[in-house]
């Protein structure tokens, strides 16, 4: 099988997630696996992470990677035939508080590698967080600068990117 790397960028609730998973049903994958990266602080996001859930459907099994997410999927990668990562800016904010600069892009630069030869098609989603008005504290800038970095390390790694702009999906990186 070919596989392919897909990474799905755009706004808040753009309609990412759902458009990774319609084409993850779409794909003829026996095996599929969903990795979350979310760590459910609230009981708001307690209830986002049901509705993902429910949206998905039980074909889909979910392993949870809120840090260690490139030694998940290439624990759980060999096995399978797609491999969903939602989300990026979600292990962005977790590694943030967690890890100094060096081990952060330590973590992304492993993901890069992983990217390089996947041994399953992979989904990867991300927000992106550049396209509003400079955050007026140090940690808001810090954070857009990381995911903006970090958007164009799996951008370059990825075969094809698709920006979600109002529910609709525009081809940026065509692939293969």
């Amino acid at each position: 099988m070919d596989c392919l790397t897909t990474l799905i960028i755009g706004g808040c609730r753009s309609g990412k997630s759902r458009l990774a998973v319609t084409m993850g049903d779409a794909m003829p994958a026996r095996r599929k696996w969903f990795v979350a990266t979310c760590q459910p602080q609230d009981a708001e996001m307690v209830e986002r992470v049901r509705h993902h859930q429910e949206e998905r459907g039980p074909d889909w099994h979910t392993i949870e990677a809120p840090l260690e997410l490139t030694e998940a999927v290439a624990q759980h990668s060999g096995h399978n035939d797609l491999v969903l990562i939602d989300c990026l800016t979600l292990w962005a904010s977790n590694l943030m508080m967690t890890c100094n600069d060096a081990a952060i892009w330590h973590h992304v630069d492993q993901l890069c590698k992983w990217l390089g030869a996947p041994p399953c098609q992979v989904i990867l989603v991300t927000n992106e967080v550049g396209g509003g008005i400079v955050p007026e504290n140090a940690v808001a800038r810090r954070y857009r600068d990381l995911v903006g970095r970090l958007n164009q390390q799996i951008a370059a790694a990825s075969q094809r990117v698709i920006w979600m702009v109002a529910g609709i999906a525009v081809t940026i990186k065509p692939g293969r």
